[in-house]
């Protein structure tokens, strides 16, 4: 459905990423954590649940930085459904033994998941109802499935060196090398098909459940594909590549409130004239698989569909990049004409320019406005503010990429002829409260605004500072490793969040059933 029709009635939601979930294995998962905050939800009278892109994430733990652009996570299949469903004993989970509950350790929690789903994959060879599922998976999956297991049993026999370092046969996917990797590799490669199984199977269920609780899944697409992903090294043609599997030119933003240098993402960057000439097909794979998956997606850095940042592939910053023209409306005719309505929120921060907000509101794409960004400059004008808000937007107090609403309000000096103080004044005066409750405060005047669907993240309510913030844009190490504590999810919390979700008109009109509270 359109995201701009579901928009239409009045609604809220929370961001969390599934791998903040509390759990015992290093980190959440799509188990009985995640069925718990989906009843969180539902008590709190929310219909949305957004989570930044679930696909496996490559270096620097990012999952804007996948290794697959069509692959679910294996860190977020769950060994209590395992144990549930036959392939994982209890003694299975003992003998494996449990991690803390504090920030994710990415390395330990995939050490001792690898343990338990090996011991899964076992059990599933050896049982042939099991089987027959998984090989039906693998036929109705195999248009990406068999290159991605590939890739994955390459990486694991070439030690995890990345596939432009490999033998040049392998490298430059000769066909007689492949054939031979296949027959050596039968093993690890069905190992990886297995994984993908267990993910698929987990996520249909963790989905009805959410269904039948009344709330909705809103996903996240990231624009560009890590260069050492299954699909670069699959379809290399689609990219701006030399002869050894290195871009000649790759993505990023140029300098603004982030870095002063800029943000040198290092993806490869599409050759979109290419994709054009063949109906943008893989593109609009990749689409349908996250609607499968979600209710609405997210695009994000929606900026680069209109013009992107190009820098050269030897730059170590991007200061010297410069703008390209994006596939732009031809790329959603495309879209619209294969897929039918577009469920598409754009995600059109940064250096918007009217362009980019003509092509968004040409295909009725909702927009994101984020309270955080609301307190600089003119209040007449900026269109942050909740006063300006249309209701085919969605309102957040802050994204993924911001601190904490919390840590960013403390960061604002509370003296002084700076811009910032003058900030911290401006948001005081706006919500008209004190300091000490400012996330509600913010979080009260979102719900409040015209806008279609207000967001608001996990930390902000729980009003935690900025060791809770997720990213930090820029900076490669230590991100995406923040965690709920297992009583933070308190019925006091989803009552209150109940209360202001009633009040500011965004209650599901029909209650879902069974509700226990009800």
């Amino acid at each position: 459905m359109k995201a701009s029709r579901l928009l239409q009635v009045r609604a809220s939601g929370v961001l969390l990423h599934p791998t903040s979930l509390p759990g015992a294995h290093g980190c959440g998962d799509l188990g009985p954590a995640a069925r718990r905050f989906v009843d969180f939800l539902a008590r709190a009278r929310q219909h949305w649940w957004q989570m930044l892109p679930v696909h496996p994430p490559g270096r620097g733990n990012s999952p804007y930085n996948s290794i697959s652009a069509f692959a679910g996570s294996a860190l977020l299949v769950s060994p209590e459904d395992l144990r549930r469903g036959g392939l994982l004993t209890a003694g299975d989970l003992s003998a494996a033994g449990s991690l803390g509950p504090g920030p994710v350790d990415f390395v330990a929690a995939a050490r001792l998941r690898t343990r338990l789903l090996r011991r899964a994959f076992e059990r599933c060879l050896g049982n042939r109802r099991r089987r027959a599922r998984l090989d039906a998976f693998r036929a109705e999956n195999a248009p990406w499935l068999e290159d991605y297991a590939l890739y994955r049993a390459l990486g694991g026999a070439q030690r995890d060196r990345p596939w432009y370092d490999w033998d040049g046969p392998l490298r430059d996917r000769q066909p007689a090398a492949l054939r031979d990797a296949r027959a050596r590799l039968g093993e690890p490669i069905a190992y990886h098909e297995f994984l993908q199984y267990c993910f698929a199977e987990q996520w249909g269920a963790l989905r009805a459940h959410a269904a039948g609780r009344g709330v909705a899944l809103l996903g996240d697409l990231p624009i560009f594909v890590a260069l050492e992903s299954a699909d670069v090294w699959a379809r290399r043609d689609q990219y701006f590549m030399d002869a050894r599997g290195r871009p000649t030119v790759v993505a990023g933003v140029p300098p603004d409130a982030f870095s002063r240098t800029g943000q040198r993402w290092g993806n490869p960057l599409y050759r979109w004239e290419l994709l054009r000439r063949g109906g943008y097909r893989w593109w609009l794979e990749r689409i349908a698989m996250a609607c499968r998956r979600f209710d609405i997606v997210r695009l994000d850095h929606f900026i680069g569909f209109q013009r992107y940042w190009e820098i050269p592939g030897r730059a170590r910053t991007a200061l010297h990049g410069r703008f390209r023209p994006g596939p732009g409306a031809a790329f959603f005719r495309a879209a619209r004409a294969a897929l039918g309505d577009l469920p598409f929120v754009a995600e059109d921060l940064g250096i918007v320019t009217p362009e980019v907000t003509a092509l968004r509101e040409q295909f009725d794409m909702p927009g994101l406005r984020v309270l955080q960004f609301g307190f600089d400059g003119d209040p007449a004008r900026n269109l942050n503010l909740p006063h300006h808000f249309a209701r085919n937007c969605v309102a957040y107090t802050g994204t993924h990429d911001n601190d904490t609403t919390v840590g960013w309000f403390r960061g604002l000096p509370a003296r002084g002829g700076t811009p910032e103080a003058a900030s911290r004044a401006r948001v005081l005066a706006y919500v008209g409260g004190g300091a000490r409750d400012v996330h509600w405060s913010l979080l009260r005047a979102a719900a409040a605004s015209a806008a279609g669907l207000c967001m608001v993240p996990m930390q902000d309510l729980l009003g935690l500072g900025g060791a809770a913030r997720m990213n930090r844009p820029g900076i490669a190490r230590g991100n995406w490793a923040w965690r709920l504590k297992p009583d933070d999810l308190q019925p006091a919390l989803a009552e209150r969040l109940g209360v202001l979700t009633e009040a500011t008109g965004r209650a599901p009109r029909a209650w879902p059933p069974g509700d226990p509270s009800r």
